[in-house]
């Protein structure tokens, strides 16, 4: 199976319970979202780190892509994280079919701040036109224990989602509507 990865700190879990309910897991890092570049970048390095320590392949997609994310979310700020979920999902799925894999996840689903009904409805949508089947778990119970792992890694910690709006929320306290 294909993990889309947003970040070390929720894969180190998820990587081992797919692993735990047998699954052959390869992790698979496409964040357009993630803003700025060199958080993007720091992130990046982290996940192979992680991937590195649990001999997990990691697929890296080529590019940074936040134009196509920003053409998507600009003047569609509520549903931002629909589109977001939507680009990173989607490419996870073509990338696992291209490579003959039989199910895709996301990490995603281990983050008690993600929206997961979204995540399931997305998942569900690009597994039906796709032919590769979107496995859902919550995992938002696990998500101290996946910290927990990745603490004596000494892996670069993220305080944000990953785009601008939510780094702006974070800090501004504030919620865009």
């Amino acid at each position: 199976m294909l993990i889309h990865a947003c970040c070390a700190h929720c894969a180190a879990y998820t990587i081992s319970h797919w692993r735990e309910q047998g699954y052959d897991v390869s992790a698979f890092w496409y964040n357009p979202n993630i803003h700025p570049y060199m958080e993007h970048e720091q992130r990046l390095e982290a996940m192979k780190a992680l991937t590195t320590q649990l001999k997990v392949s990691l697929i890296v997609s080529e590019g940074y892509e936040i134009i196509d994310y920003f053409r998507q979310v600009v003047g569609h700020e509520d549903e931002r994280c629909r589109h977001c979920f939507q680009m990173r999902l989607l490419r996870t799925s073509e990338v696992a079919r291209e490579r003959n894999l039989s199910a895709f996840t996301t990490t995603l689903l281990i983050s008690p701040h993600q929206k997961h009904d979204l995540i399931r409805e997305i998942g569900a949508s690009i597994a039906e036109a796709t032919g590769v089947e979107f496995l859902y778990a919550d995992l938002r119970k696990r998500y101290s224990d996946s910290r927990h792992l990745t603490k004596p890694l000494d892996l670069y910690r993220q305080q944000y989602c990953g785009c601008v709006y939510s780094e702006w929320e974070r800090y501004a306290n504030i919620q865009i509507k």
